[in-house]
């Protein structure tokens, strides 16, 4: 039986045999080319569909296939447009492939090859680009998401749920290959990863470049993370990219893109007086789904034995003075104590005792009204707010959440833990920076203790304050900054900048100046650099920071959600077509228009399944309490509905408090 949202009562062929993903390191920043490879091994044709993770601050940027010896390159158009478009492509007869980022989670992506003819073989070949996050023992940490986990859905919400097909990893009909290739002014000292990787290999004799491959026979028990270590410590850094010659001067891919990676260093004696004071709020993730294993590679270290022992190391290193609570959520919220107490050694041993009998029994992931219920409760007068999440990220209304803790970050700090393989890294990586904290990823325990002890030293860190950034640059030169503005400093740590260059001067000598206040003293930190742009980018800079202001936009349209939508929507639509860079409101289009006869036949529909991290027969007890009714089933006939069933089968949908019945129909 597939599981995780949609149940079918028999297995079907799975036309997707291979993928084949190459990864370009450079510095600090990746390039991930994904080619999947399909084959119709039926007698009729098939409309295969694969819902699948990607990281959720990439940057996708290109989407083409190739049947045969044909190549077709895809379009980004406005979603519904391009939705219409492939629907029309498959009325007709013709192959078509649509590519678009999933409405509820920009983490999860949907690719649909349609009218593929029996016997057909097809490659897709996808490309994004993303900045590399900073560990504690200042690894850069790349994560190719293999494993993609339920995403619940809460009570009253009007987002419809993710239609994801998921087997366990034995199941998984399809082969991953993988290759990295890693290069940097500095040396490579080592790569490590969580999976079996081949010996590293040198490319170069003063060791600035190496390749790695991936084991053969992966599993698809785990996400591939990849830890890469250079010699020297992280050094602060300026790219300057070239516009695309094709591209209007004025423009985005017109006109020179910086990007400036900095690394505040704070003052010594700033730093030997770390606060000892803060009132450190707990949530802790209950739901079902946090029984599952948190790999596969130990089936009895559960995600919520994980989640306690975060949590009871971070207790026990709580400065003495401080106050602290503990919620626990699931369907339903808890806490320790009826609000937060001070932190003493009677406390302490009153929560620990607690957390240790704490159970994934609270059923599903409703974290909203937990949050809620603590952004009430009055602040305690000079004890700054910490609050520390600890989930799975298995929930389906991540834009509202992250929206929440956007309105209230004047009043705290977030700091986020994703637990387990497959963790929402829009979630997890968002929670962190609406709240002007810092994400971790726990997937075992060997590197846990250095993570929860990084992000507790970065909560006992003063905050930055009045953060400002100002140019000196050549006349006629100006700088519009295209990230959002930096709320966040910590030590160590790194802050991106994005900025696109406007005029032109012969001279090149420039410099940007980080101004704060910390422990109410006023510091800056320089930086130089010049105008001559970098070779070889592939436009790399420029992605990433098209990336970076449509992710603005987009926050801002929820933000004004009602009074400009359509002006704000047009926006993102612009940028995302103009950068080729998807979004939330645009969608890859290809379509085969060259194939010659029509398709004929009737179009059967394959839902490829994507790796999940649970025991048979536990999705339905994973995200959700038991069904207290079962209401009259309803029978589905609408081609175009984009979420609909696989076709000819009898299909389930666990919601909350509601099991419901779909019967679809084959379609031509």
């Amino acid at each position: 039986m597939n599981r995780c949202g949609l149940l079918t009562a028999q297995k079907n062929p799975v036309p997707l045999q291979s993928v084949e993903v190459e990864l370009q390191v450079k510095d600090h920043v990746a390039t991930v080319i994904s080619t999947l490879n399909y084959q119709n091994k039926e007698d009729k044709p098939v409309e295969a569909v694969f819902v699948f993770p990607l990281p959720g601050d990439a940057a996708v940027c290109h989407f083409s296939a190739k049947i045969g010896q044909t190549h077709i390159a895809a379009e980004l158009k406005e979603k519904q447009q391009a939705r219409e478009e492939y629907d029309d492509a498959l009325s007709s007869g013709q192959q078509a492939f649509l590519l678009e980022e999933s409405e509820q989670s920009p983490d999860v992506f949907s690719l649909s090859v349609g009218s593929l003819p029996p016997g057909e073989s097809a490659s897709i070949r996808l490309e994004y680009v993303i900045e590399l996050a900073v560990e504690a023992d200042e690894a850069l940490r790349f994560c190719l998401p293999a494993v993609l986990n339920p995403r619940y859905q809460p009570q009253g919400s009007e987002a419809p749920g993710l239609p994801v097909n998921s087997v366990p990893s034995s199941e998984v009909p399809y082969t991953l290959s993988f290759s990295a290739r890693v290069s940097s002014p500095r040396p490579v000292s080592k790569v490590e990863s969580s999976c079996s990787l081949e010996p590293l290999q040198y490319l170069n004799s003063d060791h600035t470049e190496a390749a790695v491959k991936l084991a053969a026979g992966h599993k698809f028990d785990r996400d591939v993370e990849l830890l890469i270590y250079y010699k020297d410590a992280h050094q602060p850094s300026a790219v300057v990219e070239a516009g695309q010659d094709s591209a209007e001067p004025g423009t985005l891919m017109g006109d020179p893109v910086v990007m400036l990676s900095l690394y505040p260093e704070f003052p010594e004696s700033v730093m030997s007086s770390r606060a000892s004071c803060g009132e450190f709020v707990f949530l802790l993730d209950r739901s079902g789904s946090m029984s599952c294993p948190i790999n596969n590679k130990n089936q009895q270290e559960t995600r919520i034995s994980s989640a306690r022992d975060t949590l009871l190391l971070l207790l026990k290193s709580l400065p003495m003075g401080c106050y602290f609570n503990i919620y626990g959520f699931g369907s339903s919220f808890d806490h320790v104590f009826p609000k937060s107490v001070e932190y003493s050694e009677k406390s302490m041993e009153e929560a620990l005792k607690k957390v240790e009998g704490m159970q994934a029994d609270l059923g599903g992931t409703e974290i909203l009204q937990p949050l809620k219920h603590i952004y009430s409760q009055p602040c305690i007068s000079n004890q700054p707010r910490q609050l520390f999440v600890f989930t799975d990220g298995e929930v389906c209304n991540t834009k509202e959440v992250l929206d929440l803790v956007m309105k209230n970050a004047a009043s705290h700090r977030c700091f986020s833990f994703g637990i387990g393989e497959g963790a929402s890294s829009v979630l997890i990586n968002g929670l962190a920076q609406e709240g002007r904290g810092h994400a971790q990823f726990i997937t075992g325990s060997d590197r846990m203790q250095a993570k929860v002890m990084q992000s507790l030293k970065f909560s006992l860190q003063p905050v930055v304050k009045d953060i400002s950034v100002t140019w000196d640059l050549p006349k006629g030169v100006s700088a519009t900054v295209l990230s959002p503005s930096i709320t966040t400093i910590f030590q160590g740590q790194r802050s991106l900048l994005y900025a696109q260059l406007c005029g032109k001067s012969s001279l090149t000598d420039c410099s940007v100046t980080v101004n704060y206040t910390l422990a109410d003293h006023p510091y800056k930190n320089q930086m130089q650099f010049n105008l001559n742009p970098a070779k070889d980018t592939g436009l790399t800079v420029h992605r990433l920071a098209a990336r970076s202001l449509i992710r603005s936009l987009e926050v801002e349209e929820r933000e004004n959600k009602g009074k400009s939508d359509e002006d704000m929507k047009k926006k993102v639509v612009e940028l995302s077509v103009q950068s080729g860079v998807s979004s939330g409101h645009t969608a890859f289009i290809a379509v085969n228009k060259d194939s010659g006869d029509a398709v004929q036949g009737p179009l059967v529909r394959r839902n490829v399944p994507t790796p999940g991290l649970f025991p048979p027969m536990m999705a339905m007890c994973c995200s959700a309490p038991m069904p207290q009714s079962i209401p009259a089933a309803g029978v589905l006939l609408h081609r175009k509905a984009r979420s609909m069933p696989t076709p000819g089968l009898i299909s389930f949908f666990y919601l909350p408090n509601q099991l419901i019945l779909m019967i679809s129909r084959s379609y031509v």
